[in-house]
């Protein structure tokens, strides 16, 4: 189900938005107390009630305990968790994570299946479909959370500002951020907020993760790409055009091999899990995928504990230098490659102790993630909700296929 749209509508669903923030931020409440926090006109509340209860969001929980005199006592309302769900799907290089979450932000269940690197879009997007059904007992609805966010891998394309005499890509006014965008929204029936995963993931761990709470985050993902996102002051950094946290594209030998970038000896070159493997089997070693790798350290091999000590010192290198230029007080370290665990995160963290400022060497935490696989999808969701303070700064509002963004135009004044 989409959004209702034109002018009126909107206003009525900004207004649904905000009883539906009320309840879920304190639970139920009476009719009385919503007016109150809400100061719409009793008329108007009571109109958005009726809507939301005829449609399931909101059910009554029963009187209030307090006494009232005389009459009956005060029904309540609160959110119903059953009404709906926001989904959030992770499309990464190699495999489809998918998470939901229902009206009430109760994780309803997440799901991964892996496949192959150059599996086609449209049979990417079936997997996500059948991963979403498979959730819930196959009981998932949109309901009136009615959204999806999605993170893949690389930058997502945003219009260019009118004033902007030369676009820095080759994105038209009437084209989607990216090719799943129109895909997911035709299959889901839904609007779709994109971006970067490995971004969306950060914001996953900075709002329900190894990094909650703290205001200036730097995330770094050592995956099949290595990547990363930022949390400055609070707000989820995306840059001038959503291109910030690309820390795999940090040159750490410039004699190095080329990179999928176009650039030379970038950290992705040495940090990936293709990277590593690939010189863990020349110097050797015999594995075919990070679990095999875990075995062999594990086993004590020589060989994958001194490939490590060098990788993890040069990624300690690259965090320090971005450190001593970000000032975060939290770095988390995610991806399958930090599976490897002390193999890799205590030379990470000797290299960061030697490299940053004396001043910052104490100040500074260095943390595992902990949501897994499903981080860049909780992230997605945190973009449907839009309720987190991280992203304070960042820009809200429906998804940017072309009927949508002729809509938005429309409603500008």
């Amino acid at each position: 189900m989409s959004h209702p749209r034109g002018p009126l509508a909107q206003l009525r669903r900004g207004h649904e938005e905000l009883v539906l923030g009320l309840l879920r931020k304190h639970g139920p409440l009476s009719r009385g107390e919503l007016g109150k926090l809400c100061q719409l006109s009793r008329t108007t509340l009571y109109d958005i009630l009726a809507g939301l209860v005829a449609g399931g969001a909101v059910v009554a929980a029963g009187p209030q305990d307090t006494p009232r005199g005389r009459g009956r006592p005060a029904e309540t309302l609160t959110l119903n968790p059953e009404a709906g769900q926001a989904i959030g799907i992770d499309f990464a290089r190699r495999a489809v994570h998918v998470a939901a979450v229902n009206l009430a932000h109760e994780i309803v269940g997440s799901a991964s299946e892996p496949h192959d690197a150059d599996l086609p879009w449209e049979q990417r997007v079936d997997l996500a479909e059948r991963l979403v059904g498979s959730l819930n007992d196959g009981g998932l609805r949109l309901g009136a959370l009615s959204a999806i966010g999605a993170g893949v891998v690389g930058p997502v394309g945003w219009p260019e500002p009118e004033d902007d005499p030369e676009p820095e890509d080759d994105l038209e006014p009437d084209e989607p951020a990216h090719p799943v965008q129109p895909l997911l929204r035709e299959r889901f029936g839904a609007p779709v907020l994109l971006d970067n995963n490995t971004r969306l993931a950060a914001l996953g761990e900075a709002i329900w993760g190894a990094a909650a709470g703290d205001r200036d985050v730097l995330y770094l993902r050592l995956s099949h790409g290595v990547g990363g996102g930022l949390v400055v002051g609070g707000a989820l950094h995306r840059g001038a055009y959503g291109l910030s946290g690309e820390f795999g594209h940090i040159t750490v030998d410039p004699d190095g091999a080329p990179c999928d970038c176009g650039g030379t000896g970038c950290l992705e070159t040495v940090a990936s899990i293709r990277a590593v493997l690939d010189a863990y089997r020349a110097a050797g070693g015999r594995a075919d995928d990070v679990p095999e790798l875990v075995k062999a350290i594990r086993a004590g091999d020589g060989t994958a504990l001194t490939l490590l000590e060098g990788v993890g010192g040069t990624i300690g290198g690259v965090l320090a230098a971005v450190c001593n230029a970000i000032g975060p007080s939290v770095i988390v370290v995610g991806g399958e490659l930090a599976e490897t665990g002390p193999a890799l995160i205590e030379p990470v963290e000797r290299a960061l102790r030697a490299q940053v400022m004396p001043v910052s060497r104490h100040r500074v935490s260095l943390r595992r993630a902990t949501l897994g696989e499903a981080a860049g999808a909780l992230g997605g969701i945190a973009l449907v909700l839009h309720e987190s303070p991280l992203l304070s700064r960042y820009p809200a509002g429906p998804d940017l296929a072309p009927d949508l963004l002729e809509d938005i135009k429309r409603r500008q004044p």
